[in-house]
């Protein structure tokens, strides 16, 4: 059903509403998951309608029309798909639509788009697109009535500093070209949308406006989605957040209270057409709906159920007072990147999407270099990690780390744990041939949950581990590594390339829990596991924290070119001795594998040009 035809039916005219967006998620299993949340979120009253975005020109794109089938067809929801102009030819356009509207979609929000990833400026396709205005012109030329087309609205412009007048012009244009709703950017400030909307309506735009809406997930995020689109954020909500930002469950309450009266006051107003950017998460949505009192009557006579303690958390890894002192589960890659693991992690706040608040989740992050590369400086690289001129010496540096002289590498923010002391001399080893190890645990089987270094968890419970490595090596060496691997047998390896060439055994997609306790009175708590689509995003990272260190030397330096030249060529690899009974044994095949120095001399030492 078109949402211009919507608005005047006697069902949904008078009513306060609700609409939803979503986003393609990045992983086979995330798309399912996103189905599962859709399918629970109508239950509390179906939505007017859903929305999912357009990735630019290909990232994601070919998802769009696939979800909003699957929304059509399987959820009985009425859709709107995002269309964007941004790397968007006219025949990709054409193919779009068509897609939209042979599955049953009637709506379309006509958007300019913000420019591709990496680009600062946006640039026209030949053949495409260079204002919203026009692609609303496409539309109705090609499909009339038969599609309801809506464009975006700007409250505090589309900028810091835009003039409002001047944007509500451009938005009249686009509304006079035969948009009939407007869906606008998020804010915050409610009595400045109230006075927006009058502007509007005093200049002739008399199409329904929905305001954008987006819930207090946590603090970084609320503050980070702000600042990226330049939305002013009132005084009381920081007075509310502030004092309670390093914890996320109150950010979150506070939160949406704070959305509530946000809420409230646009209904007030006569504003009754909520549409609320979900992040492809459910429970702040939640919690506003229902403290609206828009909850459908039957779902508030339900108790909910607790969500059950599925595992908890290496102390070591989260120290008491960190504001993810109760994250759930963790890839065990960024075991000591403590900072990026949070930001990439800090909306996996919701049970069920899948037993593993993994890369599985909807709401799974991209990688950011700016926000998870080299906090130091240049100097500050230079003073830590020296300059390097041979892999022999790189090898050296490892070691000092393995043996606490260095409390830090690019891919460490903390120094080496003592539970290393068990596998410390195998490290040595390794480093010094050459494997360059940025992660280790050893194996444990049944040591008490009270040991001051191994334990963790409850009482009176035993905690186990599969014995684990992760380290960059020459490619030269990785068949002679395999070959040993596969007569160990029982063995789960992955091997990636800068580029993401994949080589592993395991099975895509499934986690293998390399840490877990047993507990009185509990079930298996199972927190720390690997699995390849973590792996493929930490990839990014770890290449990007080599290369980072490389620009911190002059590019003509041997140190420069030793790490460019490592991180273009060398294989990442994880390795996971499924057979924790057999201790340490993983450690020791390294020790009878030739090294680098066996294979290539000249390079291991730093003579070869």
């Amino acid at each position: 059903m078109k949402i211009s035809d919507k608005l005047q039916d006697p069902g949904w005219k008078d009513k306060v509403t609700w609409s939803y967006e979503f986003f393609p998620p990045k992983t086979s299993t995330g798309i399912q998951n996103l189905y599962n949340r859709i399918d629970r979120m109508k239950e509390w009253g179906y939505p007017m309608f859903v929305d999912v975005t357009w990735g630019a020109g290909g990232s994601t794109s070919d998802l769009t029309p696939v979800i909003i089938n699957v929304a059509q067809k399987d959820f009985q929801l009425d859709t709107c798909m995002h269309l964007t102009c941004t790397n968007m030819s006219g025949e990709m356009i054409r193919m779009a639509l068509k897609k939209a509207y042979e599955s049953g979609c009637r709506n379309v929000l006509a958007l300019r788009g913000d420019p591709p990833k990496n680009e600062t400026e946006w640039t026209q396709v030949e053949g495409g697109f260079r204002y919203a205005a026009d692609l609303v012109r496409y539309i109705k030329k090609n499909y009339g009535d038969e599609i309801c087309i809506g464009v975006a609205g700007y409250p505090e412009g589309y900028s810091p500093g835009d003039d409002i007048d001047r944007s509500i012009n451009h938005l009249k244009e686009k509304v006079d070209a035969g948009a009939s709703f407007i869906v606008t950017q998020m804010f915050y400030d409610a009595d400045n949308f109230v006075e927006w909307v009058k502007k509007c309506r005093e200049n002739g735009i008399l199409v329904p406006i929905f305001p954008g809406i987006m819930p207090i997930q946590a603090w970084d995020s609320f503050i980070r989605r702000a600042k990226w689109s330049g939305v002013k954020i009132p005084q009381h909500f920081m007075d509310a957040l502030v004092p309670v930002k390093d914890n996320d469950d109150d950010v979150r309450e506070r939160g949406a209270d704070l959305m509530v009266q946000f809420c409230q006051k646009l209904i007030d107003n006569g504003i009754t057409r909520l549409h609320f950017y979900t992040m492809n998460l459910e429970k702040a949505v939640k919690m506003i709906i229902e403290r609206l009192g828009l909850l459908v009557e039957e779902l508030k006579q339900v108790t909910e159920k607790p969500e059950n303690e599925l595992t908890t958390n290496r102390t070591e890894i989260f120290p008491n007072g960190t504001k993810r002192a109760n994250e759930d589960v963790r890839p065990i890659f960024w075991r000591t990147r403590l900072e990026s693991y949070m930001s990439r992690t800090e909306q996996w706040d919701e049970f069920p999407h899948g037993r593993w608040g993994d890369s599985r989740s909807p709401a799974f992050g991209e990688f950011d270099p700016s926000r998870h590369g080299l906090r130091q400086s240049a100097a500050e690289i230079l003073a830590l990690w020296g300059s390097p001129k041979s892999y022999k010496e790189l090898g050296e540096l490892f070691v000092s780390y393995c043996t606490k002289k260095q409390t830090s590498l690019p891919w460490s923010d903390m120094p080496i744990s003592e539970e290393a002391k068990v596998i410390q001399s195998q490290l040595e080893n390794m480093n010094r041939r050459a494997y360059l190890t940025i992660n280790s645990q050893p194996a444990l089987n049944g040591v008490k949950s009270s040991d001051p270094v191994h334990g963790w968890g409850p009482t009176n419970g035993y905690v186990y581990q599969k014995p684990y490595v992760e380290f960059f090596v020459h490619p030269s060496l990785i068949e002679e590594l395999k070959s040993s691997l596969h007569q160990m047998g029982d063995i789960s390896y992955f091997f990636v390339s800068v580029s993401g060439k994949l080589d592993t055994n395991a099975a895509y997609e499934v986690p293998n829990a390399v840490t877990w306790g047993v507990f009185p009175n509990r079930e298996v708590i199972q927190p720390t596991i690997v699995e390849s689509t973590s792996f493929l995003a930490w990839k990014d990272e770890a290449y990007s924290l080599g290369m980072a260190w490389a620009s911190a030397h002059d590019p003509k330096s041997e140190t420069h070119k030793l790490l460019v030249s490592m991180m273009s060529s060398w294989v990442l690899c994880v390795i996971v001795d499924n057979n924790y009974e057999r201790g340490q044994s993983l450690f020791d095949i390294f020790s009878k594998l030739r090294s680098l120095e066996d294979f290539h001399p000249e390079l291991y030492n730093g003579v070869a040009k």
